[in-house]
Parts: C-alpha cells; sequence; structure tokens
C-alpha cells in the first residue's frame, strides 16, 4: 500500500471480504458474494447503439419512401417493389450537394399512389443492411416473391463457420444477430443466433503496419501471382501461421512455396509402379508415414491449423525422397500410395499442382469426376498406426546427447538404465556425480549432474 493512487490493476484495500484480491479476482468473488445472499448475479450486456443505416452513395439499396411537399412520409406499396437503382450508360454519379441520386431528377420526381406530387428519398441504405440477412437469401437466391424460403432456411441455417477480419466481424455480428433475432420474433426462422461459431482471420502487414492504399505500403497481388502462381501464394499463406495470426509479408517466402510445389510434383513424374498396384506389399516404413499423415491431417484442418497440415505434407513429401532415392525406390507401391496421398493433401491448398500430379499419376481421363477433389480421403490403417519403435531423447544437463530407438511399450527403468549405458551420455557427464535422473517413458530422460 503506497498511499497513492496507482494506474493499472492492483490489489483491494478497504474492501471488507475482498481485501487482498486482484481486480479479476475480486470481480468473481464479488459475483460470488451477491450469488450467494440471493441479491444479483453475473449477466452480459450488449449495447447496439442506434444504427444510422443511409448514407449518401449512389451504390447501396435504394430506400423505398416518397416526401411530399408538405413532409409527410409515404412508403411504396407492395406492387412497387422492389426499387432499383435509375442506371444508362454514362450516367453522371458525382455527388450533387448530397447524394449523386440528387441530381437525377427524373427519377426524384414521382407522385404518390394517391396523385400527389413528391419526392424519391435520396439515400442509399448502409450495406449492412444486405449483409445482415445475405447467408438466408444465398439458400434460395432465385426466388423473386421473397427474401427466402423459412424452409430452407430450416434445412441448412444456421450458418456452421464464419469467418472475418474483426475489424469488420465485430459490427457485422451485431447487425446479423439483430436482423435474426427481430426474423426468428416475427416467425420466419427458428433459431436467434445466426453464425454457430467464429474465426477472427489476422491481417497481411507490411513495414510494420496493415497494407493501405493511403499508405503506400502495398505488395501487388497481381504481381505475385504472375511470378509465382496462385498455387505458391496460396500456400504461402497457408503456411504463415495460424490463420487468427496477422502475417508479416517480409517475413514468408513465396519463391520457398514454390519450390516445395515443384518438388512434389516432381515426385508424380518418378513413380513407376502401376495404378492400382496393392500397397500392402509395399515398403512399411513408408507406409506408416504416410497412414500417420492420413489421420492427423483432418483433425488439423477442423481446428484450422492449416499451416500445420503443410508441415505434415513437407514431411511426406521428405520420407517418399528417400524412400525413392536411398529405399526400396521409385517402383515400390508404397511410394504410389503415398505420392497419391500428398496429391490429394495438396488439393486443399495448391488444387492446380494436385490436378497435374493426379494427371501424371494416371487418374484423371478429362472427366470432372475423375480430378483429384473428387478422389476423397482415404483411412488410416490403424494397424500402421502401432509404433514399433519410437525416439527418446536422453538429456544431460538441459542439453540433448543421444536418441535412442526404444519400444514404446518400455519402463521408466528400464529407459534410465538404457540412458546411463550410453556412450555419448557416458562421456557428456564425465566425472561428474549424477545428482537425478528424471525418466518419462518412452520419450524422454533428463539427468542432472552436480556441479
Amino acid at each position: 500500500v503506497t498511499g497513492e493512487a496507482l494506474t493499472g490493476d492492483g490489489r483491494l484495500i478497504n474492501s471488507g471480504p475482498l481485501d487482498g484480491l486482484s481486480k479479476s479476482n475480486a470481480i468473481k468473488r464479488a459475483i460470488e458474494l451477491l450469488e450467494e445472499r440471493g441479491t444479483g448475479r453475473a449477466s452480459k450486456t450488449y449495447r447496439l447503439r442506434d444504427w444510422l443505416i443511409s448514407r449518401q452513395r449512389y451504390w447501396g439499396t435504394p430506400i423505398p419512401i416518397m416526401y411530399t411537399e408538405d413532409g409527410e412520409e409515404v412508403p411504396l406499396e407492395q406492387d412497387a417493389l422492389p426499387l432499383e437503382l435509375p442506371w444508362e450508360k454514362g450516367m453522371d454519379l458525382k455527388p450533387k450537394g448530397t447524394s449523386p441520386l440528387g441530381g437525377l431528377e427524373e427519377w426524384v420526381a414521382t407522385t404518390t399512389p394517391d396523385g400527389r406530387p413528391a419526392r424519391r428519398d435520396t439515400d442509399t441504405m448502409d450495406t449492412f443492411v444486405d449483409s445482415s440477412w445475405y447467408f438466408l437469401r444465398f439458400l434460395d437466391p432465385h426466388d423473386s416473391t421473397k427474401a427466402f424460403d423459412p424452409a430452407q432456411a430450416e434445412k441448412w441455417a444456421p450458418v456452421d463457420q464464419y469467418i472475418g477480419g474483426v475489424e469488420h466481424a465485430i459490427l457485422h455480428l451485431l447487425y446479423a444477430r439483430f436482423i435474426t433475432k427481430v426474423l426468428f420474433d416475427l416467425g420466419y426462422v427458428s433459431f436467434t443466433e445466426p453464425f454457430s461459431a467464429l474465426l477472427n482471420q489476422g491481417m497481411v502487414i507490411l513495414d510494420g503496419a496493415k497494407m493501405s492504399k493511403s499508405k503506400g505500403n502495398l505488395v501487388y497481388f497481381t504481381e505475385e501471382l504472375d511470378q509465382f502462381g496462385v498455387d505458391a501464394v496460396r500456400l504461402t499463406m497457408a503456411f504463415a501461421g495460424p490463420p487468427e495470426d496477422d502475417i508479416a509479408w517480409a517475413d514468408v517466402s513465396v519463391t520457398c512455396s514454390q519450390k516445395f510445389l515443384a518438388r512434389a510434383w516432381r515426385l508424380s513424374g518418378e513413380v513407376t509402379a502401376p495404378v492400382g498396384a496393392d500397397p500392402e506389399t509395399g515398403d512399411t516404413a513408408l507406409r506408416r508415414v504416410t497412414h500417420k499423415y492420413l489421420s492427423e491431417v483432418p483433425g488439423l484442418i477442423e481446428a484450422f491449423k492449416f499451416n500445420v497440415g503443410v508441415a505434415r505434407t513437407m514431411e511426406l513429401v521428405n520420407a517418399i525422397r528417400k524412400a525413392i532415392d536411398s529405399g526400396p525406390g521409385a517402383g515400390d507401391p508404397a511410394v504410389r500410395e503415398a505420392v497419391e496421398v500428398v496429391a490429394v493433401g495438396l488439393s486443399l491448398y495448391a488444387p492446380h499442382t494436385a490436378d497435374d500430379m493426379w494427371q501424371r499419376l494416371g487418374h484423371f481421363d478429362g472427366t470432372k469426376e475423375t480430378l483429384v477433389a473428387f478422389a476423397g480421403w482415404r483411412k488410416a490403417d490403424p494397424l500402421l498406426l502401432v509404433e514399433d519403435q519410437v525416439t527418446a531423447v536422453v538429456q544431460v544437463d538441459g542439453k540433448v546427447r543421444d536418441r535412442l530407438e526404444v519400444s514404446p511399450k518400455i519402463g521408466n527403468d528400464e529407459l534410465e538404465a538404457l540412458a546411463r549405458a550410453s556412450a555419448a551420455v557416458q562421456r557428456a557427464i564425465g566425472d561428474r556425480e549424477i545428482a537425478q535422473v528424471i525418466a518419462r517413458a518412452p520419450r524422454v530422460v533428463n539427468i542432472a549432474t552436480k556441479k
């Protein structure tokens, strides 16, 4: 206690049962006390401010309101909807003191249903008005009699996954939730939340700031595509990091992605095992790597860990390269199986490269159904996921001194004995006395010596 007011979070004083608690813990405890006494409870409050839906631009949904000379607001009748924006080639859309529509007198001047002179509203509605329910319109886009079919909404909605940039999604989510709750109250939908899950994607950063025309810190997308190809650019963005993180473009390498894709593509031309060769007759070690990939990648994709999925694909490509160059060779059926799996895996990020690989492997005959996208994901063989051996790391005073290939069923005592018997470990220990050994079978042994 300093007796002075301080910035930041501290610990409470003069607060009775909350004395000594941090701010966050004090809030939790205060809520608990209120609930115990029956005088209060925790609650979330959302403050949706008044939503100004109009703007003075041409591009937007016209507002179906007319104004008479005495200021009366007259809505368009049902048979006059939808109200469409005027358009003709060469039309002047520069602002006219208000909205660009203000200068289109032939469109603005109109009459009410009972024949009185009136003028149309020259503002247009904010695009959030449309995007707050567009996901429902997408389910039924061609019906001109209603906004959407409630039966289609019942079948498909709510949306399983919402992905958006945080600077846009905050307001959009509030408005979409508001509109959905209104539609629920009116009986058009049976749900009150439009989206089941949210992922806020990061931004691409250059020179320490979000890319902006006004700042001039831009990477021109078309130039990247022309130089490296769309597959390499797409793979680079997937591999750069988790999608919710910002990407510093200076820290990524499209060139490396391009080289990796070329390396994977070359494998498809080296396979000599015939189409349909039984992979069970092939190299078991490579098949273990392949089926571990098949087992892990679906979960990584579902968890939006695209960067890890790409890394696993790179590891499989390395294993295939090793099998061809210094293992069973390009004619092994296990090699064909592995390269086919790589092609299917790459189709998630680099579909053009994957389709070319699929054709070189003898699967594409010119019909849509034989594209790699229709190949489906193969099931991993559970027997190949059982490891015969695992690598146990042995550390001495925090430094890795040896790696031991051991049974996955090995016990702590046996693993410790193998570590102590290692020549590399004994050299690292020297004449020092061992102070402590911690074995965590089957993966690691830590040996600490007395200084």
